[in-house]
């Protein structure tokens, strides 16, 4: 972006990204464009839209080389870490490289990120006239989808099971309706195409369903501010604001608008929402009956009902941070060496939940892990459950007793406030009903624990079909914690099962309940 400003080239190439890549160039300059999420990296390299491909250390396909050749465009590795064995032009001459890249069709390393930008600026001017840059056609795609002989191979070997063959089919009469709504499933992994026995470029084909239509996104806006925490400290840990809930990670989802459909139920019953990576984009990626994505609906104010883009994964440490941030400006808790305490005061105290909907990598697994090292308990997609790390309760059978500090006496509240640490929902409604019950927490006020059970009812009743939650009775502390909404219903279901009043713990903690160096002292403020 520097050396195309620099040089007054702006007008002549077009810098765009995928992934965390995206929202880093467009949070440094407004001209460039974000194609999409990971998902979207085989889809768009196979399009032949890009001329030069430069790429980074994460996120990236091993066989992007091989990929990019045979669409005729040219890739550039940026950095040591990964090089895919390409000759490492570093310390060419640049008219060398370019010469080479342009006639040659090479590929190279270059780790000088100004003669990386250079060559590149300069092999994109040169090949863009004689490349081919045109989607396939409705003819095409047809033709190709009739050599499929229904054998149902590409089936079998798709993460999200879907109805290749059948969309096959209806490509090949002419029917686009069915297969555009399989290829919002589709996760681009591409394993369709290496299956097919008759070798039809299923990804290619796909062209023809793909949308044409651009969404809105806010540029990722960075950290959290101290004066946006103090205006919602008191709020969040009081329950008054129902939660603060984070979508991040990978595009590796049953739906790809399974997040934009979250942050819009969420947003609109004034919870903050704050996103990254490939979660943020995939939220401005459907638009409701208005024309209107989620960033548009909503303001992009960490406050309630704001819909926050942070930046890229590499923002993850930003919303971690403002849960630090709480403890430590809300609460006056001392930030150095103290993590046990911060930590403690989160779980017990911070109504937040982190959503990893669609991690497709260890890296996005991990920032779950980080969030459960903090007490943020996480929703993981349905594909997690493949990674076989779960932090699970049994509910009622499991301890749930804590320190209150103020009483310096354990009590046992029964209330498994969160329920889980890291827990995999199948399904977009069962989180959406999850979320609302992993907010709860100990410290919450009548006012706020009403607010929060509301939306857990509401949202059990319009996703789970009806009814009280089974387990309602574990989070209803005194009469005074029931939404009015539902006072009436709720207190024939309790009656039922013979729930008993208990009192609410005034400064809960988990110091003093093991064996611990940190004194009690420590969270009293």
């Amino acid at each position: 972006i520097d050396y195309l400003q620099e040089n007054n080239l702006y007008d002549k190439v077009e810098v765009a990204g995928i992934c965390c890549t995206a929202l880093e160039t467009t949070r440094y300059s407004d001209r460039a464009k974000i194609v999409g999420p990971l998902s979207r990296q085989l889809f768009f390299i196979r399009s032949g839209i890009a001329d030069v491909i430069m790429t980074d250390e994460q996120c990236i396909r091993t066989d992007m080389p091989i990929e990019a050749g045979k669409v005729d465009s040219r890739v550039i590795a940026c950095l040591d870490k990964a090089m895919y064995g390409l000759e490492d032009a570093t310390e060419w001459d640049t008219e060398e490289t370019v010469k080479q890249m342009v006639e040659d069709k090479k590929h190279f390393a270059i780790l000088d990120p100004k003669k990386a930008a250079e060559v590149a600026a300069k092999v994109a001017m040169e090949i863009a006239p004689q490349r081919r840059k045109e989607w396939i056609t409705e003819e095409e795609a047809t033709e190709l989808a009739k050599k499929c002989t229904q054998c149902d191979m590409c089936e079998r070997v798709c993460p999200n099971l879907l109805g290749l063959g059948k969309a096959m089919k209806d490509i090949s009469e002419g029917n686009l309706d069915e297969p555009q709504k399989l290829f919002n499933k589709c996760i681009g992994c591409g394993k369709c195409d290496q299956e097919c026995p008759q070798h039809i470029p299923i990804l290619r084909v796909m062209q023809v369903v793909a949308s044409k239509e651009t969404w809105k996104i806010r540029a990722g806006r960075g950290p959290i501010m101290d004066t946006e925490i103090r205006n919602v400290g008191a709020p969040i840990t009081l329950g008054t604001i129902p939660g603060v809930i984070a979508f991040v990670g990978c595009s590796n989802y049953p739906d790809i608008e399974d997040v934009a459909d979250m942050v819009d139920e969420f947003a609109r019953r004034k919870y903050i929402v704050v996103l990254t990576g490939c979660a943020a984009m995939v939220a401005g990626m459907k638009k409701d009956k208005d024309g209107k994505t989620v960033y548009e609906k909503y303001p992009p104010d960490f406050d309630a009902g704001g819909v926050v883009n942070v930046g890229s994964c590499v923002s993850n440490a930003h919303i971690t941070g403002a849960a630090i941030k709480i403890a430590n400006i809300f609460a006056a808790l001392p930030l150095r060496a103290n993590y046990e305490v911060m930590a403690d005061y989160v779980l017990n105290r911070v109504g937040a939940v982190g959503v990893a909907w669609g991690a497709m990598s260890q890296k996005a697994a991990s920032i779950g892990t980080g969030c459960n090292r903090l007490g943020i308990p996480v929703i993981l997609g349905p594909h997690s459950a493949k990674y076989r790390r779960l932090y699970l309760s049994r509910k009622e059978e499991d301890d749930w007793r804590v320190m209150d500090a103020r009483k310096r006496e354990i009590v046992d509240t029964g209330e498994p406030s969160p329920e889980h640490l890291a827990y995999v929902c199948e399904t977009k409604e069962k989180a959406m009903v999850m979320i609302p019950k992993l907010c709860i927490r100990k410290n919450d006020t009548p006012q706020g624990r009403a607010i929060k059970l509301n939306h857990y009812i509401s949202l059990y009743k319009k996703y789970m079909g009806g009814g009280l939650p089974e387990d309602l009775h574990l989070f209803v502390r005194r009469d005074a914690d029931i939404p009015l909404v539902y006072k009436k219903e709720a207190r024939v279901y309790l009656k039922e099962i013979g729930w008993q009043p208990k009192e609410p713990v005034g400064l809960p903690t988990f110091i003093g309940t093991y064996s611990t160096k940190v004194p009690l002292d420590a969270v009293i403020h």
